[in-house]
């Protein structure tokens, strides 16, 4: 019994070490200009097909978009990222008015809300 001691304390190390991992974007710092009023909007965002969170304030971001050859592309890191289909929500209640991209570098776009403009 004394044996499983030290391999369940190593799996438990290495699951939290996992987790810590790659939670890391949920604890982003907000941008700048964020605006706290609307972090319950940001965080009823929910990714399309699983429900899950499209994460917080911190990765979900107003952006500059356009519709080129009738799909979205969102302006990321200084350059247009093709939105998949499969990411955008249809929300009518947007208070950014601008479209939103919930983003990260590892995972990609997780979820996209279209502006008003759009």
């Amino acid at each position: 019994m004394m044996k499983w001691k030290p391999l369940a304390l190593a799996l438990m190390l290495a699951a939290t070490f996992h987790f810590a991992r790659t939670t890391r974007a949920v604890y982003a710092k907000p941008p700048e200009n964020a605006d706290p009023a609307l972090a319950p909007w940001f965080q009823s965002l929910r990714q399309p097909g699983t429900g899950f969170l499209c994460c917080s304030i911190s990765d979900c971001r107003p952006t500059d978009s356009r519709i080129k050859d009738g799909h979205y592309e969102a302006w990321i890191d200084h350059k247009w990222i093709s939105v998949p289909a499969d990411k955008i929500l249809q929300r009518t209640d947007n208070p950014t008015g601008q479209a939103v991209v919930c983003w990260t570098p590892r995972l990609g776009i997780l979820c996209f809300v279209p502006g008003a403009e759009s």
